[in-house]
């Protein structure tokens, strides 16, 4: 499945949102103000023709950006034009997916998992030392749905963070980062069950993330969870 389905890619743009977009022919740009590619690209919702593909182009040097797309990998079409138009192919991504119930069989171990919103200190700090730059937190501070922020904790201390957030009856996680020294120690896990008791809260049935191809041993992890793949994407990009 090259696509997820109508709930599930509504969710995933509505929870995770540019800081505006413009319209340019068949296409929706995201400004994403050094947020990432995922608000800084721009999606087909439309019929597009080359001179969209253009103006697109030009609409993100004016915000000084990249020329980037994102495109699932059904649209072959869109696919064809862009490799013509020079751009090339970045990062593959897979979208999984899980029934909320699959995530709350198990009590959660006590003083593990907390949802907070908003963020503490540490945890903007833990997002932080990852990837999870200022700017991407700036995203999770706009998202107009139900969310909260998911606090790990090992050994007595903040040791990982992570974002969800809901549209409809699918709940969406963003931004879960582990600190060094507590990696593949199954914290990750334990958060993602903590967002899906939430999930399950506000009345959600699915819960959904994003994860690079390339991250193999993540895949796994969420697999044994429960997770199946419901779509892929890939950027498409030009210097």
């Amino acid at each position: 499945m090259a696509r997820p389905d109508a709930d599930l890619a509504r969710t995933f743009e509505a929870t995770w949102p540019a800081a505006e977009t413009a319209r340019c022919g068949g296409f929706l740009v995201g400004r994403g103000l050094g947020a990432g590619g995922r608000v800084s690209s721009a999606i087909a919702d439309g019929m597009w023709g080359q001179a969209d593909i253009d103006a697109v182009c030009a609409q993100h040097v004016a915000w000084g950006q990249r020329p980037l797309f994102r495109a699932w990998d059904d649209e072959s079409d869109l696919i064809a034009a862009l490799t013509g138009n020079g751009f090339a192919v970045e990062t593959p991504t897979l979208v999984m997916s899980a029934p909320v119930a699959s995530l709350t069989d198990e009590p959660l171990p006590p003083v593990t998992t907390f949802a907070v919103w908003p963020p503490m200190a540490i945890q903007r700090d833990i997002w932080a030392a990852g990837s999870i730059t200022p700017a991407r937190q700036a995203v999770m501070d706009r998202v107009g749905h139900p969310k909260t922020s998911i606090l790990g904790r090992m050994q007595d201390r903040a040791a990982g963070s992570a974002f969800a957030a809901i549209c409809g009856p699918v709940a969406m996680v963003h931004g879960v980062e582990v600190l060094d020294p507590f990696r593949r120690q199954g914290l990750a896990g334990w958060m993602m069950r903590q967002a899906a008791f939430w999930a399950a809260e506000q009345g959600a049935t699915r819960i959904g993330l994003a994860v690079s191809r390339a991250n193999q041993a993540a895949q796994a992890t969420y697999a044994s969870m429960g997770f199946s793949m419901t779509g892929s994407y890939a950027y498409y990009g030009r210097d």
